[in-house]
């Protein structure tokens, strides 16, 4: 009879071959006395794994064994023997079937909490047997929306060196010693500048010898790269600016020369970005000896006046970003005419493994705004996490939204006319950016190779697993274009406690629905609105799957994608009144 019918998760062999197994791991009605008549091919396990049958064999024909899949997510498993320092290296695939009751819109979602629950570094199972049992009692007590997985483990036979996650920027903090090369210096005094810094300070930075640094100086400055300023320290020299005027204070502008909008970057590539979009450009770099120089880039976007700045910071101190906020609030009392402020420059996406609609990828650019489930923030700053006994955190937050929401209203509306197959201005101004910026050589601003666009995750110990992208469903109208960043919009986060740990951020991000995270600028956020400037955006070109400042690789495309974003978002506004 039907009423005898339990609901058991069974398991099924589906083929073998030298290097792959495919399984099918699905919910059956199973009959009782019908599994004791088959007790050679079945194995019906009892005690704690009570509900879970094994077929021995690959006798049993699937329920709905025709129907494709409704979603597929691959990774690769890079495991290392504690024995031999060895590693193996495996390709996994999950195929997807749900119950009916569940809508195609939330499918994605379950899957990947599904996933990040099984490769979860707490209990990730090192072995064959290990891994199909979690899924099983996964499906059986938490996942009960799935209704059928086929699982192909493939081994990779070809020996691979174990995948080199991008170090942190944090990571100096903790002793290591960081070598002294010309890239390095470069590096240090672009994060400064426009403060210039003293050879004492650089070696005193890292524990260098001091003859090495004027040595590497001396390299610098016969490369036109940087120049001496007075007390022995030194800064950038910026060619692409053709007039610099440095000043002991900015000069009186005329009223119809005021800018009415504000953009703050805080890394040297960004700048440069940023400035390739301006026109008609007058720079001013305010230099003092006593406390912080600043940096003033004038010129026009479209009907626009603008002001770009660049904040002097070294490292990621919080008195760094204090003083930060600190340099926001000098440029919004000298520029009072500022209305609107972008935040630009690179951040780390939020992947998603199995919708690719939702799914940032290195390139894309997320601008911050309120998601359909949060009415009342566009930028989050996570002070610290506590984890409760229940295995939840209690995550504590500062939350900023502007008064005006009309720059993501803008961004909204450019992402619709993409969305439905309209060529996106920023396509055309990333184009004309890479060509103005390419007489430089220090930073490329070309799109680095597709294929460094790598998903990895930590699970514990030195395993790693790599994530496919996600690919284009069947009939999906907005597919990627080649050399055209997809916007997002979507909180910006920040934080070092979540940006640090992989699960942290994961969580976080689901929990208030972020989809980048940047290297702490809540200090500037907190000044604009201190400020009382009611519009602002936080835009950010995705470089890495942290914060933005782990890999440099992607760091000045991605500044470059970030800065097209918002000069097609300024040249939709509305033409200033208040000339």
């Amino acid at each position: 009879m039907e009423d005898n019918k339990t609901e058991h998760i069974v398991m099924t062999p589906k083929c073998k071959t030298a290097n792959s197994t495919t399984l099918i791991i699905e919910r059956q009605a199973i009959d009782p006395p019908q599994i004791n008549e088959n007790e050679s091919k079945v194995h019906i396990a009892g005690g704690d794994h009570k509900g879970i049958v094994i077929n021995k064999q690959a006798s049993a024909v699937s329920n709905g064994a025709s129907e494709p899949a409704q979603l597929c997510l691959e990774f690769r498993v890079f495991l290392v023997s504690a024995q031999t320092g060895k590693h193996t290296q495996e390709s996994r695939t999950l195929q997807f079937w749900f119950a009916e009751s569940l809508s195609s819109m939330d499918q994605p979602s379950i899957a990947q909490e599904f996933f990040r629950e099984l490769v979860s570094p707490q209990e990730f199972p090192r072995d064959y047997v290990g891994f199909i049992k979690k899924i099983m009692k996964l499906m059986q007590h938490k996942y009960t929306t799935i209704k059928k997985l086929e699982i192909e483990l493939k081994q990779l036979q070809e020996p691979v060196e174990l995948p080199a996650r991008p170090s942190s920027a944090d990571d100096t903090a903790i002793g290591q010693h960081v070598e002294l090369t010309l890239f390095k210096m470069l590096e240090l005094i672009e994060s400064a500048y426009p403060n210039p810094v003293t050879i004492v300070d650089m070696a005193q930075e890292y524990g260098w010898e001091k003859s090495a640094v004027e040595a590497i100086l001396k390299e610098l400055q016969a490369k036109g790269l940087v120049k001496a300023m007075e007390h022995g320290a030194f800064t950038r020299i910026v060619h692409q600016d053709t007039q610099i005027q440095v000043v002991k204070q900015m000069p009186t502008m005329v009223s119809s020369k005021q800018p009415t909008i504000a953009i703050i970057t805080a890394q040297y590539c960004e700048k440069l970005a940023v400035d390739s979009m301006i026109e008609n450009k007058e720079t001013y770099v305010r230099y003092t000896t006593v406390g912080e120089s600043n940096v003033y880039t004038l010129g026009n976007i479209g009907a626009h006046r603008i002001v770009c700045t660049k904040l002097p910071t070294v490292g990621h101190t919080r008195e760094a970003m204090t003083a930060a906020g600190n340099t926001t609030t000098r440029l919004l009392g000298t520029f009072q005419k500022v209305d609107f402020v972008f935040l630009v420059g690179v951040g780390g996406g939020v992947p998603h493994y199995t919708d690719y609609n939702k799914h940032v990828r290195l390139g894309d650019v997320v601008v911050s705004d309120l998601t359909p489930f949060n009415k009342k923030y566009v930028y989050v700053y996570c002070e610290s996490a506590k984890m409760h006994e229940n295995g939840s955190y209690l995550f504590e937050t500062k939350e900023y939204c502007p008064q005006n929401l009309g720059l993501q209203e803008i961004a909204a509306n450019l992402k619709s006319q993409a969305d439905n197959g309209t060529i996106p201005p920023w396509q055309t101004y990333l184009k004309e950016g890479i060509d103005a910026l390419s007489t430089q050589s220090e930073h490329a601003f070309q799109p680095p190779a597709p294929e460094s666009d790598k998903l990895y995750m930590a699970i514990g110990e030195r395993d790693v697993i790599e994530v496919a992208h996600p690919v284009a469903p069947q009939g999906v109208k907005n597919k990627r274009l080649d050399g055209c960043p997809r916007i997002h919009l979507a909180p910006v986060a920040s934080g070092r406690q979540i940006a640090r740990d992989d699960q942290l951020r994961q969580k976080f991000a689901t929990k208030f629905g972020v989809l980048a995270f940047d290297a702490e600028m809540d200090a500037v956020v907190e000044s604009v609105l201190g400020n009382c400037r009611e519009s602002f955006a936080v835009v950010r070109g995705i470089s890495d799957y942290k914060d933005g400042s782990r890999a440099k690789e992607w760091q000045p495309y991605a500044s470059l994608a970030a800065a097209s974003v918002v000069k097609a978002v300024i040249c939709a506004m509305d033409p200033p009144t208040n000339v």
